[in-house]
């Protein structure tokens, strides 16, 4: 489908140092320790896009209970590979996996790209107000040390 591209659901498929040297930059989990996305991406439904010859330069996961729900996250394209369409045949193909039919509820979030998920059927909450989370941003980061006291 795309030339010089290849997807891959296997865990064989899956390089985690890879995704994780792509999370560890990106804006929603600045940080994020290795072992960290090594569990993650064992407890949940991946994708990977792999470029031939270059390795993996895309990655998606979904954490799901794959009967009711599913949570569509830690969606990328290396920066070089941008524009190809790729991020949507990553997503079209996750969609279609058979463990995400019949799903009640299928979400994510999303800074700025609305546009991709639309296409594929995306809508903003129906009933925000229904909502709640806790939310932990920078929890990854290391503590800044405490300003140094005059004593």
């Amino acid at each position: 489908m795309h030339e010089g591209y290849r997807l891959g659901f296997a865990a064989e498929d899956i390089d985690v140092v890879a995704a994780h040297a792509f999370l560890t930059r990106a804006y929603w989990c600045e940080g994020i320790p290795l072992a960290t996305v090594e569990r993650a991406i064992r407890h949940s439904l991946c994708i990977a896009l792999h470029a031939q010859g270059q390795g993996q330069v895309g990655f998606a996961r979904v954490v799901t209970d794959r009967t009711t729900f599913a949570y569509l996250c830690d969606v990328y394209v290396l920066e070089d590979h941008r524009g190809r369409g790729l991020a949507d045949w990553m997503v079209q193909s996750l969609l279609a996996h058979p463990d995400l039919q019949g799903l009640r509820r299928f979400m994510l979030f999303t800074r700025d790209a609305h546009p991709l998920y639309a296409r594929h059927g995306f809508k903003p909450l129906a009933m925000p107000e229904r909502g709640m989370e806790v939310v932990r941003p920078g929890i990854y980061l290391p503590t800044a040390p405490p300003p140094a006291t005059d004593a």
